[in-house]
């Protein structure tokens, strides 16, 4: 069986201590391969370095729309030159993030333009980031998409169906995370369910978002399984067509190169 985690933040300082021994796991529970996503041009430059280091990681370089208040625009010109690197099949994570409510939305909305541009420049997809903020996320996506398909994922998706449809719609994946697990999310659960198949993603968002066994606790990329066992429930599919499923669409989205 083979997984992806496709959105990870391995950087963190909370996997420093075992970071060799996190992939192990992941790999004893089928998991081929890992993308680890940039907040900042520091963290940035740390996926790359690790994506460097270990075969089984890819990178994801931007900003998070909770941080552009700390990035320069010396720190733009840095990540778009660390987002030609050969291990960078990402851009992100960026979108919009009105939970906080920390960050003025015009800045957030100017930056995620800069990576939404940056992807299209490029032809790496974007990794999109939407807390309490779907309508203005979607006018983003649609004025972006005006100039032509989008190519990314809408990742930890917890939205509405419509927004959903919208966005496949808009040539976006949508990726579950260990949200999908949780006993209040039999919305979400149903929505799993009407997503077209070659658009579905997993994901774990470590070292947050720990599906419903192990919550409370630091998630990690082997966790990964657990939102793939969810969702092969949902989908009356056994956990191997699930892993097959998703790693296929994880390869063709991100050019994994996976045999």
């Amino acid at each position: 069986m083979r997984l992806v985690d496709t959105h990870v933040h391995l950087d963190e300082e909370s996997f420093d201590a075992e970071r060799t021994e996190i992939l192990q796991r992941a790999a004893q529970q089928g998991v081929v391969a890992i993308v680890t996503i940039g907040t900042l041009l520091s963290t940035s430059q740390r996926a790359v370095e690790l994506a460097v280091r270990h075969r089984e990681i890819f990178a994801a370089v931007g900003v998070h729309p909770n941080y552009v208040t700390q990035a320069s625009d010396a720190d733009w010109i840095a990540i778009s030159r660390l987002a030609r690197e050969q291990r960078v099949v990402g851009i992100g994570e960026t979108g919009l993030d009105l939970y906080w409510k920390t960050v003025p939305l015009d800045l957030q909305r100017e930056w995620f333009r800069r990576h939404l541009a940056l992807s299209r420049e490029l032809g790496k997809p974007v990794c999109i980031h939407c807390r309490e903020a779907e309508e203005p996320v979607l006018e983003e996506l649609r004025r972006a998409a005006a100039e032509g398909p989008l190519r990314g994922v809408m990742h930890s998706f917890a939205g509405s169906l419509e927004t959903a449809r919208e966005c496949v719609g808009m040539g976006l994946s949508i990726s579950f995370s260990g949200i999908l697990t949780y006993k209040k999310s039999a919305a979400l659960r149903e929505l799993a369910r009407q997503i077209p198949h070659d658009r579905l993603l997993v994901e774990t968002d470590s070292p947050y978002l720990s599906p419903q066994p192990v919550r409370g606790k630091r998630n990690e990329p082997a966790h990964v399984r657990m939102t793939a066992e969810t969702l092969a429930e949902v989908l009356g599919l056994d956990l191997e067509q699930v892993g097959e499923l998703t790693t296929i669409n994880a390869n063709r989205l991100f050019g994994l190169s996976l045999a």
